[in-house]
């Protein structure tokens, strides 16, 4: 690990532990309610006594997000190729798509377990709108940076329209689809726990809202503790993975003058 990655990693850490410090101290000088703010030693506690429960419902709320992201990463793609292949449906179509992410998900969840009941499905559609747009969005926008050059080139040799997107558009919108995937991978846990809050019988958010009624405020922020560290491992996942997938991606100066310092 160069110097640069090493430092990514410790100073992160470093003002988190000092965060947790200035925290329980906090707590401990102005003697805080534990059912107001309780201190961070208390809520490890207590996340300790619940941690079956909480591996459980972790467990439930990542493999609805994984569904989410699945389906989401799915339409996006296809979305953006549609809308990238015809161009008039970049008019037509664009300020749906924005429209789309006005509709607050509080208000959009109730209309789809009126329409599609209180099963996955209106979980799934609800997660489906959140995490597609991200992508489609990104993915649009680097459909669009092709070389000129090599567009121009593929076109003077009688490359299709299909073999000038497989070869050229796409692998250079790869970039921009991982990052609106990472955005996606941040999102979608927030998204499926309040799909969960909607209605469920398992869940991060089902865990949330007993936890909520029942004024056990060390249990809401170990439930907060669990949905911030599943976004993060779906955020480095991603990041992982697009390391894996595009290999050919120049390396910046930063990171050649990281290495040598």
């Amino acid at each position: 690990m160069g110097n640069k990655a090493l430092r990514s990693v410790l100073i992160p850490l470093a003002t988190l532990i000092v965060f947790i410090g200035v925290w329980q101290a906090c707590c401990t000088v102005f003697k805080m309610d534990p059912w107001i703010l309780p201190d961070p030693w208390t809520i490890a506690l207590r996340m300790a006594e619940d941690s079956a429960l909480l591996w459980k419902h972790s467990l439930s709320t990542l493999k609805l997000a994984l569904m989410g992201i699945g389906l989401g990463l799915a339409v996006g793609i296809i979305v953006a190729l549609i809308i990238h292949s015809v161009a008039i449906l970049r008019i037509a179509i664009s300020p749906l798509l924005v429209l789309s992410q006005n509709v607050p998900i509080i208000a959009l969840g109730p209309l789809l377990m009126i329409w599609f009941g209180f099963g996955l499905m209106p979980k799934l559609i609800l997660l489906i709108i959140v995490c597609f747009f991200p992508i489609a969005l990104s993915m649009l926008a680097g459909l669009g940076q092709a070389e000129p050059q090599l567009r121009e080139y593929l076109g003077m040799i009688g490359a299709s329209r299909w073999e000038r997107m497989k070869r050229l558009e796409f692998p250079a919108s790869l970039s921009f689809l991982f990052s609106g995937l990472k955005i996606t991978a941040t999102y979608a846990v927030s998204s499926a726990v309040v799909a969960e809050w909607l209605g469920a019988s398992k869940g991060i958010g089902y865990y949330l809202v007993l936890k909520f009624k029942g004024y056990d405020t060390s249990a809401v922020f170990g439930a907060i503790v669990c949905i911030v560290t599943l976004s993060l491992l779906l955020y480095g996942a991603v990041v992982v993975l697009e390391r894996l997938v595009i290999r050919w991606r120049p390396r910046s100066s930063d990171d050649w003058a990281g290495e040598s310092s």
